[in-house]
């Protein structure tokens, strides 16, 4: 069956032209004069169109209309703005378009775009990868280039982004499709199994060895192996991964003969790996053999577009899974759904979804039946953040020590506060605010005591940056200037302190 293309005649010229050039091509085409002819036209029958050409009339409530429409029902668009656009870019964004092209439009740009908007809509539909925004067709363009290849792909991006999901794209894309697709998920297998995992192994290799074993790297022959969490790989099997990317061979645990084998590698991780390199936990000449091919998913939160149609599409599967008559979600819900920040990422919106689906007691999702987290917080405050996450631009060289520092910052603070109980004595100042306020009691020392030599002493008002210098600075003192052994001392590299030496002018 043809493939249907909806044209808009707002701009009748470009209309009749593109019209004539995609029916050429094979296309079955429709021109809508109204909107209530496209919305007709968008309908949920086999009629339906898998691409809207708007001619025209871009900045007019009806092509809003038709757009929120065509988003519902994942119908790819296709603008064509006007050269006085300022910002086309800005437009097509606003709007919500899958795509534009400036005026005057070749026909034939026109087709190849619309063909490639289709098939590129075909593969959504196919991988399961849903989303309008430029970060999810970035991916899904590197999919396509990727797919054909045998090169290894390093997949990067939070938990719940959908890691293995693109994992799988690319083998069920590749000329591997046919082969088995093997997922391993190196953070759910202790160390000590991991080997045993991958590579199998012989019998009686070790105590419980009954018999020989197969490996998931020779289940996986001919296809595609996904190594999901490999930042958590242990440093011995980092090296033996190693060397099955530089030779395509191993040995069973246990076994003295080399096995070839022909699998394609495709990794991910939550970490960045760049950082675990820098920290010395992966080794970086695996992570340049892993880093082949590269793909970045954005997180949920920067790319809020997409929810309405994943928690549509959501909401539908869970309806049919269930068996629920279900009717949707309110307008104020679904605004809720979109302000959130969800740290869990694609996954924690799915899992929200189907709770709601099924405990939502009206058939539909109001705001009110949405957790209270979440209505109140975002979606981000009453959940446990990982720490690391959390500080994910510092230098990976750099955080231990700024962990260091705030442990001795919180002992010394209550070291000052013992010795002005102690030896210092006491005053209370009254400070008058104004007429009708209270007044507080201050207590305050009378004559600070000067800090032995060598030590650290948090003073109010001090920043991090303050306590990180007056510590690079003791340390110095006490090893009267010899910068390796000060960064000894504080337990950092010199190359950090020297660094650190510059940026506090202290050189």
């Amino acid at each position: 069956m043809a493939d249907r293309v909806l044209i808009t005649t707002d701009d009748l010229e470009h209309a009749v032209r593109i019209n004539a050039h995609l029916e050429t091509a094979g296309f079955q085409t429709t021109l809508a004069s109204s909107f209530d002819d496209v919305r007709r036209a968008v309908g949920t029958g086999a009629a339906t169109p898998d691409c809207i050409v708007l001619t025209g009339a871009l900045h007019e409530s009806s092509a809003a209309q038709l757009l929120r429409i065509a988003h519902d029902r994942s119908i790819s668009t296709l603008g064509l703005v006007e050269q006085t656009e300022a910002d086309p870019k800005a437009l097509a964004r606003e709007l919500g378009l899958t795509a534009f092209l400036e005026k005057p439009a070749d026909p034939a740009e026109v087709t190849a775009t619309v063909r490639r908007l289709i098939e590129r809509r075909r593969l959504q539909a196919r991988t399961g990868i849903l989303g309008e925004s430029p970060a999810i067709q970035e991916v899904l363009v590197k999919i396509e280039q990727m797919a054909p290849v045998s090169a290894t792909v390093l997949i990067e991006g939070e938990s719940g982004t959908g890691k293995e999901l693109v994992a799988r794209a690319i083998h069920d894309l590749s000329p591997r499709r046919a082969r088995p697709f093997i997922a391993v998920n190196c953070a759910a297998i202790p160390d000590t199994l991991l080997e045993s995992e991958l590579f199998g192994h012989e019998k009686g290799a070790f105590t419980g060895a009954a018999e020989r074993r197969l490996g998931r790297f020779e289940l996986a022959e001919g296809g595609t192996i996904f190594l999901d969490e490999v930042g958590e790989m242990a440093p011995a099997t980092q090296v033996k991964l190693l060397r099955v990317l530089e030779d395509r061979s191993f040995f069973r645990v246990g076994g003295t003969q080399a096995i070839k084998v022909d699998v394609r590698v495709l990794a991910a991780t939550n970490k960045s790996l760049k950082e675990e390199v820098a920290l010395g936990r992966f080794r970086d000449d695996l992570f340049y053999r892993l880093n082949v091919l590269h793909i970045t998913l954005a997180p949920l939160r920067e790319r809020k577009t997409d929810i309405p149609l994943l928690v549509r599409r959501f909401i539908a599967e869970f309806a049919a899974l269930h068996e629920r008559n279900f009717r949707g979600i309110t307008p104020e819900a679904l605004q809720i759904l979109v302000d959130a920040d969800w740290p869990g990422n694609v996954r924690q919106l799915r899992n929200l979804v189907e709770s709601m689906v099924v405990l939502a007691p009206e058939g539909e999702i109001r705001a009110s039946d949405i957790p209270r987290d979440i209505r109140e917080r975002g979606g981000s405050r009453g959940l446990p953040v990982r720490v690391v996450g959390a500080m994910r631009d510092v230098p990976g060289q750099e955080l231990e020590f700024i962990f260091r520092s705030l442990v001795e910052l919180k002992l010394q603070v209550e070291e000052l506060r013992r010795r002005l109980d102690d030896r210092v004595p006491q005053r209370v100042e009254v400070i008058e605010v104004g007429p009708g306020s209270s007044v507080a009691p201050v207590a305050a020392p009378l004559e600070a005591e000067p800090a032995p030599e060598g030590d650290v002493v948090y003073r109010p008002g001090m920043t991090m940056a303050d306590v990180e210098r007056a510590a690079i600075e003791a340390a110095l003192r006490q090893t009267k200037g010899n910068r390796r052994k000060a960064a000894e001392v504080l337990g950092i590299g010199e190359r950090t302190l020297y660094r650190k030496l510059k940026e506090y002018q202290l050189v």
